[in-house]
């Protein structure tokens, strides 16, 4: 396949943050992104933030997504907790659906769901807590992509449950050698570096490789590439990566149009 044939998703976790919508930091992420993961009352966002992102993709023909995590404000829903399957799916659902209801409003729905934080990397090894995520979705719908770390089992279980699913790369993040994400507790475990970011997100789309932390190449496939909208320097960041994706011809889509 030539580079002219390749299509990849961008996707940003939105809404979490009052001051980057403040300080128009997510709107200028908006121009870069063709997805955005909207936090939805779990690890941060209110009615307020909500309704301001789906305003500012809606203006930037960005395409809206849940972003459900643990209700852990304290630690941004980056702590591993130990919940009940039940407890799982009734937080997933009734996060995916306030944020719908929102979008309804604007005339607007949900095209993804992509989990958050620790609720997102558990489920990279836990295919239990994969199907309560799964299980939550489905109680309000079906009729979404389901959004998960390339090449782990999440997106297995998300299959059998009967959703379309994308395979979810980083371009902010380094990786272990067993294609997990480095912990965010070590030093090293955000790229900071905008060539660095890009030169990634380049080898994923072209390649289907990541380089590890240990310099070993991990296969990987994905269908969308994520900027983290927390990550220093993330304007700058997506500029670049968009400015590499546009030289070597690849295009950006959203997942609704795959």
């Amino acid at each position: 396949m030539t580079s002219s044939q390749l299509k990849i998703d961008l996707n940003c976790d939105m809404g979490e943050l009052p001051e980057a919508i403040a300080n128009g930091t997510q709107e200028a992420l908006m121009r870069s992104v063709t997805s955005a993961n909207v936090a939805c009352g779990g690890h941060a966002g209110d009615e307020e933030t909500m309704r301001t992102t789906i305003l500012q993709a809606l203006r930037h023909g960005v395409t809206i997504g849940a972003h459900p995590g643990y209700a852990d404000r304290e630690n941004f829903g980056r702590l591993e907790l130990q919940m009940s399957s039940a407890e799982v799916t009734q937080s997933v659902f009734a996060q995916v659906r306030a944020l719908a209801q929102i979008a309804g409003s604007y005339g607007t729905k949900i095209v993804h769901v992509k989990p958050h934080g620790a609720l997102y990397n558990q489920a990279v090894r836990n295919l239990e807590l994969a199907e309560a995520i799964a299980a939550g979705v489905a109680r309000w719908s079906r009729d979404v992509v389901l959004v998960g770390l390339a090449g782990s089992s999440m997106l297995d279980v998300f299959r059998e449950a009967g959703f379309k699913v994308a395979a979810e790369a980083f371009a902010d993040r380094r990786y272990e050698p067993d294609g997990t994400l480095r912990s965010r507790k070590l030093d090293d475990a955000l790229i900071r570096d905008p060539k660095e970011a890009a030169r990634q997100a380049l080898a994923m789309v072209q390649r289907g490789i990541v380089t590890a932390i240990d310099g070993s190449e991990v296969a990987l496939s994905a269908q969308t590439i994520c900027i983290h909208g927390d990550t220093p320097g993330a304007t700058a960041i997506a500029a670049e990566v968009v400015r590499a994706l546009n030289e070597a011809g690849i295009e950006r889509t959203a997942l609704a149009g795959k």
